[in-house]
């Protein structure tokens, strides 16, 4: 398994753990945040662009892939806002490497591993061209005005599903 960290900062060399934000999590314990590669792409966006992602798993039917994939049998949707073209275009991002040996699994769903030691990466590798890395991960790229039609709806479907800085979308309605 492989583990990554995925960062607009290039010269990240120790990443320490940090108390969360969420509200729902400990707020006494450092933790150092990872995904797993099948969940890679769920962030190769700037860091504040609001995304609605979702992939095929063993339990997703038929019916939710013909109403939510494409035909050219891609297996794996990001979700954007419009207004982020340009940033996709404009940002570099760096993908830390973690060892996965001392990370535990979050949240399965989507891919979420955790430790509460430091880190220090084990690779490292910058991605220019975000459109040509998520294809080079058979990802589809959905460009929408509205991400909130397709948050409501990707939950009740029995897809993979994660969305993230639904805070800077544009308001509902």
């Amino acid at each position: 398994m492989r583990l990554f960290h995925v960062s607009e900062e290039t010269d990240i060399e120790v990443f320490e753990p940090r108390i969360p934000t969420r509200k729902d999590l400990d707020q006494t314990k450092g933790l150092v945040w990872a995904v797993e590669e099948r969940c890679l792409p769920n962030f190769l966006t700037p860091r504040d662009c609001p995304r609605v992602c979702y992939h095929v798993g063993r339990e997703t039917t038929d019916d939710d892939k013909q109403l939510y994939l494409s035909p050219q049998q891609h297996h794996h949707v990001v979700v954007i806002e419009q207004k982020w073209l340009e940033a996709m275009m404009n940002t570099t991002l760096v993908l830390y490497e973690f060892a996965p040996t001392s990370f535990q699994s979050f949240d399965e769903n989507a891919g979420y591993y955790i430790s509460e030691e430091a880190q220090i990466p084990i690779a490292k590798h910058k991605i220019d061209d975000l459109f040509q890395e998520l294809f080079s991960y058979g990802v589809e790229l959905r460009i929408t005005h509205d991400l909130w039609e397709m948050h409501d709806a990707i939950q009740q479907t029995t897809f993979h599903w994660s969305m993230c800085r639904m805070r800077n979308a544009l308001p509902k309605g």
